[in-house]
């Protein structure tokens, strides 16, 4: 009785090995399938961009090498579990104790150094190869803050501010256009991470941090802030716009217009005018010229607000305005208290910055 209940133990455990193990290789086929749009899901098996390719190319290698551990060290464990295994015939007595081997203590000091030792310098190529990359001329400069929980991007040489939705040009091999980000923070730790095109990068209080892309192809590829910076950490999303060369160049050109100015939505200016919005929110040509929040000045050219929360729809906008925590719980916009007439015109004005 006793042997039959041993014997479905270790079937019980050799079975839920084994699911375990089968239920991680469809996590990963799910991971590395080809997703029906094939750049809005953040895919680490699907780089897009050197710096994601190196670290991908990385992975694989530490994957293959622990692979090739664990093949080995469970083979061992299920050979001795077998072939070892207690006995009806065994009567309890201690069996002969074996004591040193020169050979298999240096192999298993050895060996274990040397593999060390290759990852140590895989992944120090790896880290070389992004952190020091030289920045050829044409490439685009952008600096990335991070605010508490949006993200604010300025291009220094093309004169455009706007936020939370970066615009980057493809970088093919005919014309490469890679993009340096200099990474910095307005208050706590975040990190910038869009897995198909980088790793994941800190930006850190007064420690200037840097990272650089080159997509490939055109598309939205999708990040997050990897770094718990508060309440909204799971709400600050980075969008990433991948452009052609013609497209980036007429979305640069219409950033840097004026914000365009309507005499139907005159009223809801002076009320942007004449309430705290302007000293948080900036639009270009009027007097509104605060940087706590996001620069305005375009504001319904972007798809989403509130850092992704959000698509970016006059329904959506109105409620944002009235009471930011029904879509952002704990954001740093205060609830504007305007009468409905007020938060109607305000909103009408708003629908005009593009």
């Amino acid at each position: 009785m006793k042997r039959s209940e041993q014997t479905r133990s270790r079937a019980g455990k050799v079975l839920g090995i084994a699911f375990l193990l089968a239920g991680f290789l469809i996590a990963a086929t799910v991971c590395a399938a080809d997703p029906a749009g094939p750049s809005q899901i953040p895919n680490i098996f699907k780089p897009d961009s050197t710096p994601a390719d190196s670290i991908f190319r990385l992975s694989k290698l530490v994957l293959v090498i622990t692979s090739i551990i664990f093949v080995v060290v469970f083979s061992l464990i299920a050979y001795a579990t077998a072939k070892f295994r207690k006995s009806d015939a065994d009567d309890g007595s201690e069996p002969p104790q074996v004591y040193g081997s020169n050979q298999v203590e240096l192999a298993w000091t050895v060996i274990p150094g040397l593999i060390v030792l290759v990852l140590f310098l895989a992944t120090a190529r790896v880290i070389l190869s992004v952190q020091d990359a030289p920045k050829p001329p044409g490439a685009i400069e952008v600096i990335a803050v991070g605010h508490q929980y949006w993200w604010e991007y300025r291009y220094p040489e093309l004169g455009v501010v706007t936020a939370n939705e970066l615009h980057v040009p493809v970088s093919d091999l005919q014309h490469p256009t890679p993009t340096f980000i200099t990474l910095l923070s307005a208050d706590t730790d975040h990190s910038f991470w869009v897995p198909r095109l980088a790793g994941k990068t800190d930006l850190i209080p007064n420690h200037p941090n840097h990272t650089w892309i080159d997509p490939h192809e055109a598309g939205l590829f999708l990040g997050q802030c990897a770094q718990y910076c508060g309440v909204q950490h799971a709400k600050m999303l980075l969008r990433v716009y991948v452009d052609s060369a013609a497209d980036f160049d007429a979305w640069v050109q219409g950033q840097k217009r004026f914000a365009a100015t309507n005499d139907a939505a005159a009223e809801g200016r002076r009320i942007f005018e004449s309430t705290a919005c302007i000293n948080c929110h900036a639009v270009s040509g009027t007097v509104a010229d605060g940087h706590f929040g996001p620069d305005l000045t375009h504001l319904m050219s972007r798809d989403t607000l509130a850092a992704g929360a959000a698509l970016n729809t006059r329904e959506n906008l109105r409620a944002w305005i009235q009471s930011p925590d029904s879509i952002k719980p704990g954001s740093l916009m205060p609830a504007m208290k305007l009468s409905d007439h007020d938060l109607d015109a305000l909103t009408a004005y708003l629908e005009t910055l593009r």
